[in-house]
């Protein structure tokens, strides 16, 4: 008998329950679930979010892994007390809900929508907005979001520049990397996506100097981490025009505060970290699929490197 607590939100336990468990069984796995925990000590499996009860994972002294319902890991990899190894979400459903957020706004920066949305004043703009062939699009982050944003763009016609840590090679996107990369693909974007992780490297990776960098009037789509942005430098970038708007679905303080100055920008749009969610159906069968390989003695899917920090 496999022992799984599901430490999360109520919320969730009530919206994953029946989804893990159909999982679960369909990997013909004999299993306990529950999101109660009498006894730490029988646990195999801890499925996991960071904003949830669970902060000790030392009662744990069973458990084989943690698997997060999170993509991001930032607020649970520099957990003492977490031993054993951590799974981050890596979800079909998390990716599709990516990629439609962001061609839309991709899009509609593209296109030039705002001006016909927000200009309904009775003048006749007569704005053709340039192919997406002439266009080019920088993603910061190529992991499995950022590569299936990119090769969605580049689906379009998009001239997709990407950028990472480490040296990617991918079909249909120019990959970048190292300091000097980095300064490539930012001198290069008429328009950039920010899907990185939040890391020591990547805090404020737009800043003053880097945001100089861009084209005059390039468009900032930030729906990967708060903290990836100088909020001061963005501010004055756009107060200047040097950043012509920036859509922000991600705060260093979440829900952002009434008074924060990007709720009353002109030039900045503020989605409430919406960009997409974890599907409860697909991200339980990441899990139960996981679960099977730890009990069959194989790799773990999507393991954190602790060091990296994701």
């Amino acid at each position: 008998m496999i022992h799984i607590y599901f430490a999360a939100k109520d919320v969730r336990w009530d919206e994953y329950e029946a989804p893990l468990r159909k999982a679960l069984d369909e990997k013909g796995l004999s299993y306990s679930l529950s999101d109660k925990c009498d006894d730490p000590s029988i646990i195999d499996y801890i499925v996991y979010a960071p904003n949830g009860p669970l902060k000790d994972f030392s009662p744990f002294s069973r458990a084989k892994a943690v698997l997060s319902l999170w993509a991001g890991v930032e607020d649970v990899v520099g957990n003492p007390t977490l031993k054993i190894p951590l799974a981050r979400m890596v979800d079909s459903g998390l990716s599709e809900g990516m990629v439609e957020w962001v061609t839309g706004h991709v899009l509609r920066h593209h296109l030039g929508m705002d001006l016909h949305i927000h200009g309904q004043d009775g003048v006749w703009r007569d704005y053709v907005p340039p192919l997406a062939r002439t266009r080019t699009v920088g993603i910061l982050g190529l992991g499995a979001l950022g590569q299936a944003c990119g090769e969605a763009l580049s689906a379009l016609n998009f001239n997709v520049l990407g950028w990472s840590k480490s040296k990617k090679q991918l079909d249909n996107i120019t990959c970048h990397s190292g300091e000097e990369g980095l300064k490539t693909v930012l001198r290069s974007s008429e328009i950039l996506v920010l899907l990185l992780p939040k890391t020591p490297e990547t805090e404020n990776i737009l800043n003053i100097e880097t945001l100089a960098l861009m084209p005059k009037g390039a468009k900032i789509i930030n729906p990967g981490r708060g903290p990836l942005i100088n909020d001061d430098a963005l501010l004055a970038a756009l107060d200047s025009g040097q950043t012509g708007h920036a859509t922000l679905d991600v705060f260093r303080i979440e829900p952002l505060p009434a008074d924060h100055p990007y709720w009353a920008h002109p030039n900045v749009t503020v989605t409430p970290h919406i960009a997409s969610e974890t599907r409860s159906d697909t991200a339980s069968q990441v899990i139960a699929e996981n679960i099977r390989r730890g009990e069959a003695g194989l790799p773990y899917l999507h393991l954190v490197n602790r060091t990296a920090g994701y």
